[in-house]
């Protein structure tokens, strides 16, 4: 049986799926400058006997491994390959190598487990009808997105894929076990740069400047009736600034003060009338107080939504795979991923891989200088993976 199969195959290959991504973990690279990984991945997919096309926006890599009858069916799936500007502060012996650089959202993961499916159903090639196409994906954490470059570069297309799987590491969820949800399941994300222009001056005599600090102050609190005020409180919002900067001193009235920070919305016509009203707003109160606000959007990801047939089908290969105790139901979070820029193009599902063992200490959430896996995970992700996307070649 090729379930069977496939799971030998996981535990089988599960050191090298380790190694793999110790290997990446320690040579981490920022997004759009994965360079090195992709060369890495590239020479794993040669040694397992497929043809990658490198250089997909810029260094992104595609390979296929064609069963009997390539044409019949096709399905994609997707690892990110990028990291994050954050100085590990792990004590193991694969701690990033490059300084300021951290695989902290387990990209590392996700590209070694994608290597290890690789693996896995090139071996298996003979037993499996359709096509499977492997994208390994820069930028997944920079505007505009390595996945809506790929798209832009035909990753979509020749051959054309009926659905789109994808896997990220959850640290709240004990290794072992996995994660599905049907339908709305991830925010849109956009970034929001002000700028408070006034007329800096010395601080014991503010009535002859314009305090952009004092005018800051309040555009934050009054954006915040945005959310509290004009969106539905039975739709999912979130505004927030996590960054200010005023370059004063205490009896110094700065020139200017720069804000950033995140707008998240699971509605497109909410995100679009958010957007507009944070401007507006923005704008008025500066200029109400003598001042200038500039506003900047950085325009960042659609929200991702989970097909729910597709999504339903995988849990119930899941449950196959692993035991039902072992598949669980996720709730939706306003955190936000570009693959849900697949999931706007073809039928697409986004599942979550635990990777969490308190009694290893293994606790840290994802973009924090202290996260790490359970390796334990990488003898179960490329075999699931194998085998969801092979149960969803049979699916007619």
């Amino acid at each position: 049986m090729i379930l069977e199969k496939i799971k030998s195959l996981s535990q089988s290959y599960a050191q090298k799926t380790i190694d793999a991504r110790r290997h990446i973990h320690s040579n981490p690279e920022l997004s759009y400058q994965e360079f090195n990984t992709a060369k890495f991945v590239s020479s794993k997919l040669k040694e397992f006997g497929l043809k990658p096309q490198e250089g997909v926006a810029g260094t992104g890599v595609v390979v296929l491994i064609e069963g009997k009858n390539p044409d019949k069916k096709i399905i994609a799936l997707r690892a990110d390959m990028d990291a994050l500007p954050i100085q590990e502060l792990n004590n193991v012996p694969y701690k990033s190598t490059n300084a300021g650089v951290m695989h902290a959202c387990g990209h590392d993961v996700h590209t070694a487990s994608l290597l290890g499916t690789a693996q896995i159903l090139s071996e298996l090639k003979n037993e499996f009808e359709g096509t499977v196409k492997l994208i390994f994906q820069p930028g997944e954490e920079k505007n505009p997105g390595g996945a809506s470059l790929m798209i832009k570069e035909g990753v979509l297309e020749n051959p054309n894929p009926t659905a789109i799987i994808g896997q990220h590491v959850m640290p709240l969820i004990p290794v072992g076990k996995v994660g599905f949800r049907e339908g709305m399941y991830m925010a849109s994300s956009d970034e929001i740069y002000l700028t408070v222009i006034g007329k800096g001056g010395h601080g014991a005599t503010p009535e002859l400047g314009i305090d952009p600090v004092v005018i800051a102050s309040h555009i934050i609190i009054g954006l915040q009736q945005i959310i509290s005020r004009n969106a539905s409180p039975k739709q999912p919002t979130v505004l927030t600034f996590g960054r200010i900067f005023a370059d004063g001193a205490t009896n110094i009235i700065p020139s200017e003060v720069k804000i950033a920070g995140t707008f998240r919305a699971l509605n497109e016509a909410w995100r679009e009338e958010g957007l507009k009203r944070i401007q507006k707003m923005a704008e008025g109160i500066a200029e109400s107080m003598g001042g200038k606000c500039e506003v900047e959007i950085s325009r960042g990801y659609p929200y991702l939504e989970n097909n729910p047939a597709l999504t339903r089908r995988l849990k119930h290969a899941a449950q196959e795979y692993l035991g039902k105790e072992n598949v669980v139901d996720i709730d939706l979070t306003l955190g936000s991923e570009d693959f849900a820029y697949y999931s706007h193009q073809v039928p697409a599902s986004f599942y979550r891989l635990g990777t969490r063992n308190e009694s290893k200490g293994i606790t840290s959430y994802v973009h924090t200088p202290t996260f790490d896996i359970d390796e334990d995970a990488l003898r179960i992700g490329p075999g699931l993976m194998a085998w969801l996307a092979i149960n969803e070649l049979m699916e007619i």
